[in-house]
């Protein structure tokens, strides 16, 4: 008789036949309510009954004017928060008229070069009116101070304002590749904006822990969950260095998680990492539950769309767009079905916001807490996932923290490995990726696709050189002084980056002043 035939997930966990009450015991299962540590079933009591997820489209392209009439339609059709997408340029301290930013200019995301660019980015949107999440991590501190000081010019209240920065480098080292500074550096850059926003803007999420991009370069839903958590805490021991309250910080600290097309092991992982960030957060001194709660963003996954049979795409969103709220997400970001072909058209945009309105109001998901909680496969599921990610941090925090985790390559050998297996299952057919390897069809070429212009660079350096000519050059000068003077020394940067950027200074013109005090992560 042959071998019965096993079934696992990508991240190794074996999948029963059957579960029963022995699966997970009664003594075993989660005994607290929602809104009560360790949060196991959401970190609010009501979850969506008092209010929905915040329906947070993810969106920026070509020129700040363009993103703008984007940002409009989606307000119009029901988008209730902001994020935004910038170009590589942007994200690695260029400006659009350097030499390396040719070819990228606008491609990727919104292309923002001075105060300017945020002035027209944001034109006709109240910044006191929505919260806004950016995508930004090398230069977060400089689109902050952007963004602070258009609030200002608005006239609001700066401790009003609320969003969120991603400001997270390790993942940067790790799996993405858009860091400028090496680590200590960045480490240093991260926790002034933590310490400067702690006094200044008390609303402001200060970082979003990204598991988003862990997970895009291969890794597993275990190893997601593990890095991101442990990276987590390291920028959580970062902060008690610097003498700030985990009462306080940790309630601005924020995640951002993948979701997948295996609905229950996405729900499993967002339940575990709920309860495994309260034990962190406890153990490092935390005693409000506030502080204690893991708050996440969640977007659909880009790495699983297919150019292949593209319409097949709203439904692999759907089902990970439903796995983001069976398991607790706090805003979800739905992926358009062209992503794998352009940027997003408006149709495609619009269908994957009608997704989320449409699990929100016609489902009955959102009418009741946790509604997995008490499944025999969800319980022992989220047990089995959170038992393989202590495992990975026990490893971690044997090597020292994430910081030499990944200095001796232990993270991205890990996502290496199990993006190479991942692939290798597909080319086998061992993993079924329908209309790739399987069910496919022959197509005609994809007509009516969103492409970016090169002719966006010439636009946007003649924005700078207008910019360059207009502005006094004197205060410029003296404010990207004393920038380099506190890099030098020990002063929190934050408030000198946000002088030179109330001066005009452009983003490459602040990101090369500490490139050169600091130099560059090679």
């Amino acid at each position: 008789m042959s071998e019965a035939k096993k079934y696992c997930t990508d991240s190794g966990i074996e999948i029963r036949r059957i579960y029963t009450p022995a699966s997970t015991p009664l003594t075993q299962l989660p005994q607290e309510d929602a809104g009560q540590f360790p949060f196991t079933r959401g970190i609010q009591k009501d979850m969506y009954r008092g209010k929905p997820w915040t329906m947070r489209q993810y969106a920026g392209f070509s020129t700040a004017e363009e993103s703008n009439k984007r940002y409009k339609y989606l307000l119009a059709n029901g988008t209730t928060g902001l994020s935004v997408a910038f170009d590589l340029p942007t994200q690695i301290g260029y400006d659009s008229d350097h030499a390396l930013a040719e070819g990228e200019v606008g491609k990727s995301g919104v292309a923002i070069d001075s105060l300017r660019d945020i002035e027209i980015l944001f034109d006709g949107i109240k910044l006191e009116d929505i919260t806004t999440s950016m995508t930004i991590n090398s230069t977060a501190s400089i689109l902050l101070a952007m963004y602070i000081a258009l609030a200002k010019k608005q006239g609001a209240d700066i401790k009003k304002i609320s969003g969120t920065i991603q400001n997270d480098l390790l993942k940067e080292y790790a799996a993405r590749g858009t860091y400028i500074y090496p680590p200590k550096a960045s480490m240093r850059i991260i926790t002034d904006i933590f310490e400067y926003c702690e006094k200044e803007v008390p609303k402001w999420n200060t970082i979003s822990v990204s598991g988003y991009h862990i997970r895009e370069a291969g890794a597993t839903a275990v190893q997601e969950l593990a890095f991101t958590l442990a990276n987590g805490k390291e920028y959580l021991k970062a902060a008690l260095e610097r003498k700030l309250d985990i009462n306080i910080f940790a309630k601005r600290m924020s995640f951002f998680f993948n979701a997948h097309n295996n609905l229950f092991e996405e729900v499993a992982k967002f339940r575990a990492g709920r309860r495994m960030w309260a034990q962190i957060t406890k153990d490092l001194g935390a005693t409000d539950e506030r502080a204690m709660m893991l708050r996440f963003h969640t977007q659909t996954g880009g790495s699983t769309l297919t150019a292949q049979q593209p319409m097949n795409n709203i439904v692999r969103v759907t089902i990970q767009a439903l796995s983001a709220v069976l398991g607790g997400t706090q805003s979800l970001h739905t992926n358009g079905y062209d992503e794998a072909l352009s940027l997003p058209t408006e149709e495609a945009a619009r269908i994957a916001l009608r997704t989320q309105q449409i699990i929100a109001h016609e489902s009955g998901v959102p009418d009741t807490v946790d509604p997995l909680g008490g499944s025999y496969f969800a319980e022992a599921f989220t047990d089995e996932v959170e038992a393989k990610a202590w495992e990975y941090i026990k490893r971690i925090d044997a090597m020292g923290g994430s910081v030499a985790a990944i200095e001796q390559g232990f993270m991205q050998n890990e996502i290496a490995r199990s993006s190479y297996e991942y692939q290798d299952n597909i080319e086998k057919g061992t993993k079924i990726i329908v209309g790739v390897n399987k069910f496919t069809v022959e197509e005609r070429p994809q007509g009516d696709l969103f492409s970016i212009d090169d002719s966006i660079r010439k636009v946007q350096a003649e924005k700078i050189r207008n910019l360059k000519e207009n502005r006094d050059n004197l205060k410029v000068t003296a404010a990207l002084l004393g920038l380099k003077q506190a890099a030098a020394g020990t002063q929190n940067l934050m408030p000198r980056i946000l002088e030179a950027v109330e001066n005009h200074a452009t983003l490459g013109e602040i990101a090369d002043v500490m490139r050169k005090v600091f130099g560059e992560h090679r």
